[in-house]
C-alpha cells in the first residue's frame, strides 16, 4: 500500500510494472473521490428521502382527512335534502289548498257583484228617500222663520199687557 500511495519512489525496470502502479494508484484515488462523493450525496440524499417519507404520510392523511370529511358532508346533505324534499311535497299540498282557496274567493266576489246589482232599485229608493228628507229640512226651516215672525207680532202687545199683571 505504501507504493500505491507514493508513485514518487517507484523504480522503472522498463517492464511496464510502473504503468500498472500508475494504473493502480489512479483507479485507487478514483475510487477514494466515488467514496468521498457518495458520502456527500448520502448526507443529501437520505435526509431529503426522508423528508420525502414523512411528506408523503402527511399527505396520505390530508387526503385520508378530507375523504372522510366529504363522506360526511354527503350524509349530511343527504339528510337534508330528505327534508327538503318533504318540505316541498308540503309547501306543494299548500299551494294547491291555497289555489282552491282562491277559487273560491273568485265565485265569492262575482256573487256579491251580483247582489249589489240588486241593490240599485234601493239605491234610487234611498235618493228618493234624501230628496225628501231635504224638502222636509227647507219646510222645517220655513216653519221656525215663521214662528219667529210670529214671536214678534206677539210679544209686542203681550209685552204691554205685562206691565198691567201683578206677576
Amino acid at each position: 500500500m505504501a507504493d500505491i500511495e507514493n508513485p514518487e519512489n517507484e523504480q522503472s525496470d522498463g517492464s511496464g510494472t510502473v504503468d500498472v502502479k500508475t494504473n493502480a494508484l489512479a483507479m485507487h484515488r478514483l475510487s477514494q473521490a466515488f467514496e468521498t462523493s457518495a458520502r456527500r450525496w448520502e448526507l443529501i440524499v437520505y435526509p431529503s428521502l426522508f423528508a420525502f417519507i414523512i411528506l408523503a404520510a402527511y399527505g396520505f392523511y390530508l387526503v385520508f382527512s378530507l375523504a372522510k370529511d366529504v363522506h360526511h358532508l354527503s350524509i349530511s346533505v343527504d339528510s337534508n335534502m330528505v327534508v327538503m324534499a318533504s318540505n316541498m311535497q308540503s309547501m306543494s299540498d299548500h299551494m294547491n289548498q291555497m289555489s282552491a282557496n282562491v277559487r273560491t274567493m273568485a265565485v265569492s266576489v262575482d256573487s256579491m257583484a251580483r247582489d249589489v246589482s240588486t241593490l240599485e232599485p234601493m239605491l234610487t229608493a234611498m235618493e228618493t228617500m234624501e230628496q225628501s228628507m231635504q224638502s222636509m229640512n227647507f219646510n222645517t226651516s220655513v216653519m221656525r222663520d215663521d214662528f219667529g215672525v210670529m214671536n214678534r207680532n206677539v210679544s209686542r202687545p203681550m209685552h204691554f199687557m205685562n206691565w198691567f199683571m201683578p206677576w
